[in-house]
């Protein structure tokens, strides 16, 4: 297979690098492409040197596949083009989620939909969708869902290296003096934030994402979150409220979920469920750090939710920048593999 990366020199397409590394894939030749302002740089794989072309002016042909971790107005400019050229793109940005002629895939969920490939494009979820899918397919399977309540907790990273540097700036300015100035409340007046919508060190912000043009008062965050899930699930009548919030987290996207069911589904036949769920691990209290650098989703605190007839609850999380991103655009290139 001839593989290529867009986007390489950014966050998530180093940590594509690095996955691809890890993969069962018989890479025979991989390249790399970036702006053109990162063009001409050196990235080692494997132990070789690999140069960096320019996204804009490199040749397409002989790429199999193409990873793209380049922005939605990149992708929507340079995917068809590569896709023109004979390779099947898997897109990490929003520019083709809801396109009805490519598919939106989690391997571990709906992998035959990699059969109805029309513009040689497939597209990777939010990676806040992402986390929660492994866990809610098998539920839907075995009891039907008919709600979901979802309330996020995201990291920076999941705003790119200025989220990160942000909240590095931030907790650096306040220093010593982070105590006495959050206890105050006085933290607030002694920073400007940029990146989020208010002051992100030792606080939270329930704003994710910018907002909806449609008057709905949600963010586009919490519609992708509603969106996708149902073109994933198979449930496009699926109800669904989410609220986005940005935690001071570096890495590690987590969500508490409230389930409606179908029928019931108690807590300790859910969790027999889920040990035996591909890609999902139980834990007792899942956490970020705990999620951070590895591959599957962590679920834990699962319980009834009384407030509605065969209510379930739980709290999982994941590292947003692996699964959330980059795992799952290498499983879906695996999984093409596998299905020739």
């Amino acid at each position: 297979m001839k593989m290529a990366i867009f986007g390489a020199t950014g966050q998530v397409g180093s940590v594509m690098i690095n996955i691809l590394a890890e993969s069962n894939l018989k890479i025979d030749e991989l390249r790399l492409f970036a702006s053109p302002k990162s063009a001409g740089k050196k990235l080692s794989f494997q132990g070789e040197e690999i140069v960096v072309e320019d996204s804009y002016s490199g040749d397409y042909s002989g790429i199999d596949v193409a990873l793209f971790s380049c922005g939605k107005a990149a992708s929507l400019e340079l995917a068809p083009a590569v896709g023109k050229a004979g390779a099947i793109v898997i897109d990490n940005s929003s520019a083709w989620r809801m396109d009805d002629e490519v598919p939106l895939v989690v391997p571990e969920v709906n992998p035959e939909d990699l059969k109805k490939i029309k513009k040689n494009i497939v597209a990777n979820p939010n990676c806040t969708t992402m986390i929660a899918m492994p866990v809610l397919a098998p539920v839907r399977d075995a009891v039907g869902i008919k709600r979901v309540i979802v309330t996020s907790f995201q990291a920076v990273s999941g705003a790119g290296v200025a989220g990160v540097k942000e909240l590095s700036e931030q907790i650096e300015a306040l220093g010593d003096n982070a105590a006495l100035l959050t206890f105050s409340g006085e933290s607030a007046d002694t920073i400007t934030p940029e990146t989020f919508k208010a002051p992100i060190a030792y606080n939270v912000v329930p704003f994710a994402g910018a907002l909806a043009s449609d008057g709905s008062g949600e963010t586009d965050e919490e519609q992708k979150w509603r969106n996708e899930s149902r073109k994933i699930l198979g449930l496009p009548e699926l109800l669904v409220d989410c609220t986005c919030v940005r935690v001071p987290v570096f890495t590690g996207h987590s969500l508490s979920l409230h389930l409606e069911l179908q029928n019931d589904l108690d807590p300790e036949t859910a969790k027999e469920l889920l040990t035996n769920a591909r890609s999902v691990v139980l834990a007792d209290i899942p956490t970020p750090l705990m999620a951070a650098g590895k591959n599957p989703t962590f679920v834990g605190r699962i319980r009834r939710d009384a407030t509605v007839e065969n209510g379930l609850a739980m709290f999982l999380t994941g590292d947003n920048l692996r699964k959330g991103a980059a795992l799952n655009t290498v499983q879906i290139a695996e999984e093409l593999a596998r299905q020739g």
